[in-house]
């Protein structure tokens, strides 16, 4: 395993990312600690997750399946970099949401009593509050840090309007500020590269790219397809895009690789890009992109990949394959 620093904090991370959000929901807790196990005897270090994960079986079901995982070896804990999330609503209650000062203490308390551990090492804003000032955010935050809850503080979804506000703000109250971003990023996905991606390199976050093979367009026809592959909304995309992906799958037998490892280290290959979230719903998924950090693509290769993923505003070329 390869790996990084995380933005420009002297955290480093694995350059694959196990997200957990299918944990419980879609896949089971046997076969989610099995993925859990295998990620880091292969030297994954960094764990990502949300209070709000948990789907039918209801918001913080996965971090108690996280927790129940730490509780088997405790000694782990101190091995892995465990990321969470704060924003998303948790019941009813009006207050049970968004980045208040109140909620932000109430939800870190919550997470660290479901995940049983006592400090959060990568707390993350799930979402812009736009109704929450900076001040109240990184008030909370700060009490956070003093009380040795979390270390580091992230975002996710923000826009690079917010990335640049929020760490002018942590500046003046000589914070350290936010030191990721979480952000939908792809080869089909590409609009981070209009303003967040400069935000995070102007104030020195990495960028944590979640959805790297698009809902599994960019997977390749002959995996598996189970899930939200098999949704109508996945595969209209697909029949619309299907020169484009054929294209895709023809360029990546020529790297000699499967279309998902050429998209996830296309990712790696950008370098704003710190560690890069995979999701995999079974230890053979897994195992098919572990080596991904060890990929080099030439430059011809990302040459093509942008000539068939055109960035923002930039018109496709005619697919010659």
């Amino acid at each position: 395993m390869q790996y990084s620093q995380l933005g420009r904090s002297a955290l480093r991370v694995s350059k694959l990312c196990l997200g957990t959000m299918n944990f419980g929901p879609r896949t089971s807790r046997v076969e989610s600690f099995e993925i859990l196990d295998e990620a880091v005897e292969a030297g994954i270090n960094f764990i990502d997750t949300a209070d709000q994960y948990g789907g039918d079986l209801g918001v913080g079901t996965t971090e108690s399946l996280l927790g129940s995982w730490l509780a088997q070896d405790p000694s782990r804990r101190d091995r892995l970099v465990l990321a969470t999330k704060v924003h998303e609503p948790m019941s009813d209650d009006i207050n049970d949401r968004g980045l208040s000062a109140r909620h932000i203490r109430n939800a870190c308390d919550a997470s660290l009593k479901r995940l049983g551990v006592d400090h959060i090492d990568l707390y993350q804003m799930h979402h812009i509050d736009r109704a929450a000032p900076v001040d109240e955010i990184w008030q909370a935050m700060d009490r956070l840090f003093t009380q040795g809850k979390i270390t580091y503080v992230g975002s996710s979804n923000f826009p690079g309007w917010a990335i640049a506000r929020a760490n002018e703000k942590a500046t003046a109250r000589q914070q350290l500020g936010l030191i990721s971003e979480q952000s939908l990023y792809n080869l089909i996905e590409r609009r981070a590269e209009l303003e967040v991606i400069p935000a995070c390199r102007e104030y020195g976050l990495g960028l944590i790219p979640w959805s790297p093979l698009a809902g599994g367009l960019l997977a390749g026809l002959e995996q598996e397809d189970k899930g939200r592959r098999q949704s109508e909304g996945i595969q209209n995309s697909r029949a619309e895009r299907a020169e484009q992906l054929e294209g895709f799958e023809h360029l990546c037998a020529e790297v000699g690789e499967i279309p998902g490892a050429v998209a996830l280290s296309w990712l790696l290959h950008q370098p704003v890009v710190a560690a890069t979230i995979i999701g995999p719903g079974s230890v053979a998924q897994l195992k098919s992109v572990l080596h991904v950090p060890d990929i080099e693509l030439s430059e011809q290769t990302l040459d093509a990949l942008d000539d068939l993923f055109p960035a923002c505003g930039e018109a496709p070329e005619a697919y010659a394959w």
